[in-house]
């Protein structure tokens, strides 16, 4: 049974990975600037769980990073640097800069630790605002690119090398033990003999390169960036609710929870235009999944499943009785 499970999970995946890859080539470029936005914030929201859900450090400067990203992109391609190369750039430059916060930060829990990297993130927006080569208050522009295949597909492989470095590394490999272990007790922890402080560097460092990336790709992607655009506070905002909405320390999670917000957002939009009602029904989805589901979205496909399991136990129990 077990490795039937394994098989099945196999196919859809590979099933999943077809569809993936066909998929620019069957909707139209509206419907594709749409999908291509759900893979970024899927990505922006795994990156955040990374640190928040596995390691318990709640962090609200994450979008600084996705920020900065996109502005070093900008930057390095009006001075003639190819794009791929000035993505992988600006992933380096913005692991670098968590790697320098995250020293004196990390030592932070709790609140203290949330309002030091909000801080961060805003001393990074007024920074920009006042210095002449990000163009200031006047933005930047990048040059174009009419190619939404090839958005796409960057987009994709940055968050599904995100989703699987989340997998591998935070759900299968002994480093995801020693950071779920920080996450439930941090000096029981460094008593075991684990080096609580490089561990949670190298997660900050993680979860902020791959915002860094994603963030270059998006400056390349509409061709102008602004700091009320790619350093605004509502994005950090969104990958927090995201993940919560999802759930938190899943691989799911996050996953569901981007679609669900960043999609209905866009159905919003297409109904009723620009409007501030999504601000609303993100304000609900808050308190009725703090209320409700405090294990997220994907607390109900868990139940299911168990559900499920206990059925196939009764059964198998009547079987054998019988």
């Amino acid at each position: 049974m077990p490795q039937l499970n394994a098989k099945g999970k196999i196919a859809g995946l590979v099933v999943l990975g077809i569809l993936l890859i066909v998929l620019p080539f069957t909707v139209s470029s509206f419907w594709l600037r749409i999908i291509t936005g759900a893979l970024m914030w899927v990505g922006l929201a795994t990156s955040w769980n990374m640190l928040a859900g596995y390691m318990g450090y709640v962090s609200f400067g994450h979008g600084a990073f996705f920020g900065v990203g996109a502005y070093v992109t900008a930057i390095l391609m009006g001075q003639g640097f190819p794009f791929l190369l000035a993505l992988l750039l600006a992933g380096l430059v913005t692991a670098a800069l968590a790697a320098v916060i995250g020293q004196p930060t990390l030592r932070l829990q709790g609140a203290y630790f949330a309002i030091a990297t909000w801080a961060f993130a805003e001393g990074m927006r007024q920074l920009v605002l006042v210095l002449s080569f990000t163009g200031g208050a006047n933005g930047m522009r990048v040059q174009g690119f009419l190619n939404e295949n090839f958005f796409y597909f960057v987009m994709l492989s940055v968050t599904v090398i995100s989703v699987v470095v989340t997998y591998f590394l935070f759900q299968k490999a002994l480093f995801g033990l020693k950071v779920r272990a920080i996450r439930e007790e941090e000096t029981a922890s460094q008593a075991l003999g684990i080096n609580t402080t490089t561990i949670k560097v190298q997660v900050f460092i993680l979860s902020a390169l791959f915002p860094g990336m994603l963030g270059g790709v998006y400056a390349f992607w509409i061709t102008y960036i602004h700091p009320e655009s790619v350093l605004t506070p509502l994005i950090a905002d969104q990958m927090v609710v995201m993940a919560l909405l999802g759930g938190l320390g899943t691989i799911l999670g996050p996953i569901v929870g981007a679609l669900v917000l960043f999609l209905g957002n866009r159905m919003l939009w297409l109904m009723y235009g620009d409007t501030s009602f999504y601000l609303v029904l993100l304000g609900l989805a808050i308190a009725l999944v703090i209320l409700f589901l405090p294990d997220g979205l994907v607390s109900l496909l868990r139940k299911r499943k168990d559900r499920a399991k206990i059925k196939d136990e009764s059964n198998l129990i009547k079987e054998t009785a019988g």
